[in-house]
């Protein structure tokens, strides 16, 4: 069974710029950072999130937005001092926590993860993304999806 190849683009706006690039680990639910992700591994250890025991590391993490706690910021940070943060993060909705996790990083640690804000609908988990500058400074992210073709019940391959 061959893959359908697709690729689409969207605009969007940086709570953080900076390029990235990396397969989406996606979710319909927000996560917290702060007792939702452990900074040592970068996996998913929120027992009440259809992520658990996955890990973001090097991912690029696309959710509606986080979930609080404040202390989700310097969990962040920490995750991205030790290389266990996603590479960048999409988000339908701006989040100031993460933008100082993220931010903290930079200044802090001279390591950036971009966080962008933008149209999340139909990226899934294993898309391959990447996020650059487009006009004006504006994020761009470049989706490239790889989908099983539709079949029959009964038909074979």
């Amino acid at each position: 069974m061959t893959q359908l190849a697709e690729a689409f683009e969207r605009a969007g706006i940086f709570q953080l710029a900076g390029e990235a690039e990396g397969r989406a680990l996606a979710f319909s639910q927000p996560l917290s950072f702060w007792g939702g992700i452990d900074a040592e591994t970068g996996d998913i250890v929120d027992h009440s999130h259809p992520g658990l025991g996955q890990n973001v590391a090097g991912k690029i993490l696309v959710m509606p937005s986080g979930r609080g706690s404040s202390s989700s910021s310097s969990v962040l940070a920490e995750a991205i001092r030790k290389g266990t943060a996603p590479a960048g993060v999409l988000l339908e909705r701006p989040d100031p926590i993460l933008a100082v996790g993220a931010i903290v990083a930079e200044f802090l640690y001279g390591i950036r993860m971009p966080l962008v804000v933008c149209d999340i609908a139909g990226i899934e988990t294993g898309d391959r993304i990447a996020i650059g500058s487009g006009e004006n400074g504006r994020a761009t992210t470049r989706v490239q999806t790889e989908r099983q073709p539709l079949r029959s019940p009964g038909c074979s391959p």
